[in-house]
């Protein structure tokens, strides 16, 4: 989902009267109306399949997500891997139906966008993935047909390790 149509516009006529105020805020405003739309979402998805219709949660209970389920997204430290974002774009085509388009760095444009996957399973919980050991990087560059240094590129971060 995106909420950045026609905000660089927007944007660049802030920025040509020298108001940069004003172009941050736009930008702000976009990004958290996004995030919100997916919280949204994220809601009608749990009353819609069923397992959220009878939650009663408060704000501050759907703030600090006592809800069941999770939403994350690639570049969460559960799935650090953003380049899976290019699969659900061809498997979606998202561009074509949403406009949305992905850098060559898999960075959504325009960048007040947000995509992630759903998981309702009772027991599904946010997690980390720790530091990444050079078989890991092997084995996933195997799995994903890259270099070896294609897989540090795209995970680098997240490397307990130096690549050569």
């Amino acid at each position: 989902m995106t909420s950045g149509i026609g905000l660089k516009e927007l944007c660049d006529r802030f920025k040509a009267e020298n108001d940069d105020y004003n172009a941050i805020m736009a930008e702000a405003i976009a990004d958290r109306l996004a995030e919100a739309f997916a919280e949204c979402l994220h809601k009608r998805v749990r009353e819609e399949w069923g397992y959220g219709r009878e939650e009663g949660l408060s704000n501050a209970d759907l703030i600090h997500e006592k809800y069941r389920g999770i939403r994350p997204a690639a570049g969460y430290p559960a799935c650090p891997d953003h380049t899976e974002k290019g699969t659900l774009w061809d498997l979606l085509d998202v561009e074509k139906q949403t406009g949305i388009k992905l850098t060559e760095s898999f960075a959504m444009w325009p960048g007040s966008s947000v995509s992630g996957l759903y998981f309702a399973h009772p027991e599904s919980k946010y997690f980390a993935v720790g530091k990444l050991g050079k078989d890991q990087i092997e084995d996933f560059a195997k799995r994903k047909h890259f270099t070896v240094a294609e897989a540090e590129r795209w995970l680098g971060p997240w490397l307990n390790y130096t690549p050569a």
